[in-house]
């Protein structure tokens, strides 16, 4: 695929030397200067057209693209562009996008991985944008539910930055695949119980309002949130979760409605899924030491100090149990903690009974879903242990 051209028109830039991308429908007349303020503080009270562009960053998927373009494609609210950021790719990646309706941004000297492809890609395309316009970015082994994109746009008010997807997980990957699996049910579960209130604005599939991402620019450019001085931060080694606290600390609300679902792959291998969790965990805990203690991140500190109490717990508990069998045997009928025993499995299943029955009866089991806890714990104690040496953790591949 041929290099970009950076190289502006009246539209958007051109994809040298033959492709044009159009704007993404008719740009609306200027309103008067006084109608422009009224826009920017308020925006849904305008009748005014939205547009929506759909950012793919992908390196080498050309297994999985087809099937994210498509399910673009099938939303009730049809983006008005879709553009597959191109990032080093060796693969057809870009002559698959093509061939299936998107245009391709291939992205130039990127070493910052998706952040770093994103970034150029958002300044490549934003400045054709509108305050009020939309800008989806979905990841390319991801494919979103019809109702996605229309969901999104309604839940989208003043107090509302960004709408995140709500992620389950793929069919396949075996016992493996079921616990992660039953592991995003419980979070979509509790999503649902908080209202669609989002912990972190999922990469799997986010929108933002333009005029957020230009906020939030201008937020790292004047040093009050750090990141460097693009849109995602290139310090993170979880852009997404990095996002999520950015436009939660210019005042906004991130939400993640039902209606938002999303379909993405899970982890074939325990080293596949060690190495995602370790990225995903040990980023959290590096992008709360680099926030500090704020208004917004202060459930998330205590999110960290719950999970890793609820962790020592565990092992303090076990230790316990198996001690005292191994001394004394088996330690008999309690009916308290039978009846406190019985709580714990009723909530297991009920969370995940929308997986289906095996789900259900995984979690009625206890002991694959202890095990499954007890790796999720290592990855825990890992990613603190390494913060706290203050050894980089690379980003790998999964």
């Amino acid at each position: 695929m041929p290099g970009v051209n950076h190289q502006h028109t009246r539209g958007l830039p051109v994809l040298h030397p033959t492709t044009t991308i159009e704007a993404p429908g008719p740009r609306s007349p200027r309103p008067h200067r006084h109608a422009a303020r009224r826009a920017h503080a308020a925006p849904d009270e305008l009748d005014l057209p939205t547009r929506l562009v759909a950012l793919i960053p992908a390196h080498n998927e050309q297994d999985r693209i087809a099937d994210a373009i498509q399910g673009l494609w099938r939303q009730s609210r049809r983006p008005d562009l879709i553009v597959v950021v191109a990032d080093n790719c060796t693969d057809a990646t870009a002559e698959i996008a093509v061939a299936y309706g998107a245009r391709v941004f291939t992205t130039e000297g990127n070493t910052h991985k998706k952040a770093g492809a994103l970034n150029q890609a958002i300044a490549w395309v934003l400045p054709h944008l509108e305050d009020r316009d939309l800008l989806l970015v979905q990841d390319a082994d991801t494919v979103l539910a019809p109702s996605f994109s229309e969901t999104a746009i309604g839940t989208f008010n003043r107090k509302v930055g960004a709408v995140g997807g709500v992620f389950y997980g793929e069919d396949g990957g075996g016992l493996l695949g079921l616990l992660q699996r039953m592991e995003f049910h419980r979070y979509a579960w509790e999503l649902e119980r908080t209202g669609g209130k989002a912990q972190v604005l999922t990469g799997t599939g986010t929108m933002f309002r333009a005029r957020v991402l230009r906020e939030v620019r201008a937020a790292r450019r004047d040093g009050l949130i750090g990141g460097g001085h693009a849109y995602y931060s290139l310090a993170s080694l979880t852009e997404d979760d990095e996002m999520t606290k950015a436009v939660k600390t210019l005042g906004y609300r991130a939400m993640s409605p039902a209606g938002c679902a999303v379909t993405t792959e899970v982890m074939p291998t325990l080293g596949k899924l060690w190495h995602q969790r370790l990225r995903w965990q040990r980023g959290a805990l590096e992008n709360l030491r680099d926030y500090g203690w704020t208004r917004v991140t202060a459930r998330y500190f205590l999110q960290q100090f719950l999970m890793g109490f609820g962790a020592l717990s565990f092992l303090v508990y076990l230790t316990y149990m198996v001690t005292y069998t191994t001394l004394y045997g088996w330690p008999g009928f309690s009916p308290f903690w039978t009846a406190i025993g019985l709580v714990f499995v009723v909530e297991k299943t009920v969370s995940v009974r929308r997986a289906g029955p095996r789900a259900v009866l995984v979690a009625a089991l206890m002991v694959p879903e202890m095990l499954y806890d007890l790796f999720q714990h290592a990855v825990y104690f890992s990613s603190l242990w390494g913060l706290l040496r203050r050894s980089e953790e690379k980003w790998v591949a999964t």
